[in-house]
């Protein structure tokens, strides 16, 4: 299964974070509720009931399954570290750019008497803020992966195939089938 492009965003605020996030099920929890202000929203949160969320919290329950460990692990992370998770998202879009790694299909449009059968191909690319600022914010705003697709898709194909549109003019770009996909700020 190919990666998400909104959670290789997420995952590469979270390697901005400057300390662990909780490690157990009862400090997890313990900080959801927290955050969420009671046992109920949390439970609404996690889609369990309100009493097993007060039987981690109490530490009557330790170790929760499979399914329930990762949306727990997910809304931390979600949550954790709010100011340092803005602090490298504002410098992504405002400085630093980001830099996406891929392994996709890529096919073009062309002038006609051009190849434009699309094929495989690694590519790692620096995208400029704009893009950065344009992934983020579609990914606040609920954006779906085919829209966060084709914002990356815009940025490769202005920073790799046209070399930041000093050629290449009119060459439109699809980026498809996607192998795998990894953001760094």
């Amino acid at each position: 299964m190919a990666d998400s492009l909104g959670d290789s965003l997420d995952r590469a605020l979270e390697g901005a974070f400057t300390r662990r996030i909780p490690q157990s099920a009862q400090a997890q929890m313990k900080y959801l509720v927290k955050q969420l202000k009671g046992t109920k929203t949390t439970a609404q949160a996690l889609g369990i009931s309100q009493r097993t969320v007060e039987r981690y919290v109490a530490g009557k329950l330790k170790r929760p399954r499979q399914d329930l460990r990762g949306r727990i692990e997910r809304e931390v992370k979600k949550r954790w570290q709010p100011q340092v998770r803005a602090k490298a998202r504002k410098k992504a879009a405002s400085t630093d750019g980001l830099v996406v790694s891929t392994r996709a299909r890529f096919g073009f449009t062309a002038a006609p008497g051009t190849t434009d059968d699309a094929r495989i191909r690694d590519i790692t690319q620096a995208l400029p803020p704009e893009y950065a600022d344009q992934l983020f914010t579609a990914r606040e705003q609920g954006a779906t992966e085919q829209q966060l697709q084709q914002i990356a898709a815009d940025g490769l194909a202005r920073m790799y195939f046209r070399a930041n549109n000093s050629r290449a003019h009119g060459l439109g770009v699809e980026f498809t089938d996607i192998e795998q996909i990894e953001i760094e700020l």
